[in-house]
């Protein structure tokens, strides 16, 4: 048995920057990852997804090159073994440099191996003991694949294992119509593929606002994506040319053939080979380790960390994580989960982004509230860019002027909507922003035009 200040289980974003802290505090630790460093974000999450996102850019952008008035002769096609090499080579930039963070951290010894529990202070890692009576657990999650009718006697892909393809599917079947599944959808469309997003709700990305499920749609069926929507029978068959999914929805025909199905369906914890049962931590009935604000589990020394938590499920709400325990541990400064506010991004283009509060759940607080739209029409930089699809929406709470919430989904979406979050972060009324004066011409000039035409929530 070998005697350590502190364990880390898992190389996600959490994980190494903890280490990075533990360690200038003059900590003995042991970091243990078991397959690739980096976790989701790094190797099949944000980095590889938009490095292909930034591929199907370009096809895109060059297909309507004569929108813009530059002529182009040939068709456009798509070199697959090239996008994935691109990513492959941006990811793997990224993953060498935390590995090899870690294992030069002086105090740091790296174990490359998977860890199971012992008892509340010991792990096992292959013919190693490891003890400390401080343990960070930072295992991530992975795609879930549900037991669907037919679903293990017909190959299938998941977000993980459709990045390595270097061939282009004829038509690639996403089922889930939420935040993976449309990225992936919008994507591989843009690469050439004929893509069927199916979905058993009656709309997409669920957790969204109505009018933002619809403009969503109305973007992805622009561009030449089949939407199916209640599909509430979703089941498989092997098919001479590729794989059979069977839907039961209002419209359309009863079934979709694929060369290629991605299942997109939800996430869930890597909890389930840790040995947690050895342990008194506990878990919630979906394999969730169960923590406080603080992220402590039920047991005194023992921490969970990122995806595992199920606190969040994004890289910076991991990161967040990190800045929590660090900030509680080692500076005397008691940060909590519930003082960030829910924010987050859907990388279609144009992305999404959102801060906050929908509307729905605004309407539901019972909150007077105040709410202005804007479409991306009158946006004169969307408009510059050919680029003015979707639109802005931001509620207020009309009493105390504090912004409850927004969503962007349009062209710069993704950074315009940290303006409204960093006020609301700042616990500032609406008129300070309102009153900023930005450059011209940008997406985010518009917001405090924008803020100028609340008007009651009705």
């Amino acid at each position: 048995m070998t005697k350590f200040d502190a364990i880390i289980i898992g190389a996600g974003q959490a994980g190494p920057s903890l280490a990075g802290r533990l360690v200038t505090a003059g900590k003995r630790i042991a970091f243990v990852e078991r397959k690739l460093f980096g976790g989701t974000c790094v190797n099949t999450g944000c980095i590889p997804t938009k490095s292909m996102v930034a591929s199907a850019y370009v096809a895109h952008t060059v297909r309507r090159a004569r929108d813009y008035g530059v002529i182009l002769s040939g068709e456009v096609s798509i070199d697959m073994k090239a996008v994935r090499a691109r990513k492959d080579s941006i990811l793997a930039k990224s993953r060498d440099g935390i590995e090899t963070w870690l294992r030069g951290m002086e105090g740091c010894t790296v174990f490359h191996e998977q860890a199971r529990f012992l008892s509340n202070t010991e792990v096992q890692v292959g013919d190693n003991i490891l003890q400390a009576d401080q343990i960070f657990i930072n295992v991530g999650g992975r795609a879930a694949v549900p037991d669907l009718p037919g679903i293990q006697t017909v190959p299938y892909l998941t977000n993980s294992t459709l990045l390595d393809l270097d061939v282009l599917p004829d038509h690639l079947v996403v089922v889930g119509g939420s935040y993976i599944g449309l990225e992936f959808a919008q994507m591989f469309r843009r690469f050439g593929s004929k893509v069927t997003v199916i979905e058993k709700g009656d709309r997409l990305v669920q957790h969204e606002d109505e009018d933002v499920s619809a403009s969503i749609k109305n973007i992805l069926e622009a561009e030449g994506i089949d939407i199916r929507l209640h599909s509430e029978c979703i089941a498989f068959a092997k098919h001479l040319n590729g794989v059979t999914v069977h839907v039961d929805c209002h419209a359309g025909e009863p079934a979709v053939v694929g060369t290629h199905v991605l299942i997109a369906v939800g996430r869930r914890p890597n909890t389930d080979d840790l040995g947690l049962d050895r342990t008194d931590v506990e878990l919630d009935e979906h394999g969730y380790i169960v923590v406080d604000d603080q992220l402590r589990t039920r047991v005194a020394g023992i921490w969970a960390l990122g995806d595992c938590n199920g606190k969040g499920a994004f890289t910076h709400t991991s990161y967040n994580d990190f800045e929590i325990v660090s900030a509680n541990l080692l500076d005397n400064d008691p940060r909590r989960v519930s003082d960030r506010i829910s924010a987050h991004a859907l990388y279609i283009d144009p992305p999404l982004g959102r801060a906050g509060m929908t509307e729905k759940q605004v309407r539901e607080s019972g909150k007077p509230a105040l709410i202005a739209t804007r479409p991306m029409t009158k946006v004169g930089r969307a408009v510059e860019k050919g680029e003015s699809q979707g639109f802005m929406k931001v509620l207020v709470d009309a009493k105390t002027k504090m912004i409850l919430g927004a969503s962007i989904l349009g062209t710069g979406g993704d950074e315009a909507i940290h303006c409204i979050l960093d006020i609301m972060y700042a616990k500032a009324p609406y008129t300070t922003l309102q009153r900023a004066m930005h450059i011209h011409p940008t997406v985010s000039e518009l917001i405090p035009t924008m803020l100028g035409d609340l008007q009651p929530l009705k």
